[in-house]
């Protein structure tokens, strides 16, 4: 059995990494080690695993397979690991927390009652795109995700509403927005703009709106970094997610007004897989986060 489980190691790294050498290095193993305990598997189980040549060149349809089942067994083994510490010390090992960036400013007050509660556990948070959240919890790569649940929901997960995103335009004061208390989205799109790159849920959540009210604005300046887009206020606004106000001063001269007509606003929470048994750590963060009022 540990003979097996140390085979599905390899071919999860593998897959992860994409190179024998760089598999084995994440291991610390030799290459011809972990080579030869990939064809052993396949001769095993009588298929062939991965497709050879002068590199790595992928898994076949039977190794795919393989590959998710190992993966499957590799997580309960982590499981039950975790809940045998839990009953003997108490809750520890690391929580992976994938995040889409606009969520970044409220891991604090998600993660802060669970490490309260559990101070024997680590928490490590990524910033991650949601497409590379969905990636992350399919592979077993991530225990929990905090990312949009009503627009492009992630798939095979269970979801837990946390709270609703709205937005402001971030836009200097001695612009053409000066002295107002709000803007419309019409009038946003006429301005000059800088938005998140396209590959960032945030930004088709804006083009969405946009196009629903005729617009089709051609942004000035972008970037996939949230801080930037917000220190690089000049000669054009840009549209933010209120939450990131609440960790970020401003930059001298910038107001952050409300969008309106229409009113927009998109559900952000937790998931995690939807597999049974959850992992332990996944299962008490779950447990223990609500609804965050003042978003």
């Amino acid at each position: 059995m540990r003979m097996l489980l140390r085979q599905f190691e390899y071919l999860v790294a593998l897959a992860r990494e994409k190179h024998f050498g760089r598999a084995a290095a994440s291991l610390h193993v030799a290459q011809p080690s972990l080579s030869a305990g990939i064809r052993e598997l396949e001769q095993e189980l009588g298929v062939l695993i991965v497709e050879r040549g002068h590199r790595f060149a992928g898994f076949t349809e039977e190794g795919e397979r393989v590959l998710d089942r190992a993966r499957r067994i590799l997580a309960e083994r982590d499981a039950l690991r975790a809940d045998v510490d839990q009953a003997k010390r108490g809750l520890s090992g690391t929580l992976r927390i994938g995040v889409i960036p606009t969520a970044l400013p409220v891991v604090p007050r998600v993660t802060a009652p669970f490490t309260a509660k559990f101070p024997g556990a680590t928490v490590r948070v990524m910033s991650l795109t949601s497409i590379e959240i969905q990636r992350g919890l399919d592979e077993f790569d991530l225990d929990v995700g905090l990312t949009y649940l009503d627009n492009e929901p992630l798939e095979r997960v269970r979801p837990k509403p946390l709270y609703s995103e709205s937005y402001l335009l971030l836009t200097h004061e001695s612009g053409p927005f000066h002295g107002r208390s709000h803007v419309t989205w019409s009038e946003a799109a006429d301005a000059p703009l800088g938005l998140l790159s396209p590959d960032m849920q945030n930004r088709r959540i804006v083009d969405g709106v946009f196009r629903a009210l005729g617009k089709s604005p051609r942004p000035s300046f972008e970037t996939n970094s949230l801080i930037n887009l917000c220190t690089q206020i000049g000669g054009w606004s840009s549209i933010v997610p209120k939450p990131l106000l609440d960790s970020l001063d401003l930059p001298a001269g910038v107001s952050a007004l409300p969008l309106i007509e229409p009113d927009v606003s998109r559900l952000v929470g937790l998931v995690v897989p939807d597999r049974d048994p959850l992992p332990t750590l996944a299962r008490a963060l779950f447990n223990l986060n609500s609804h965050l009022d003042g978003q």
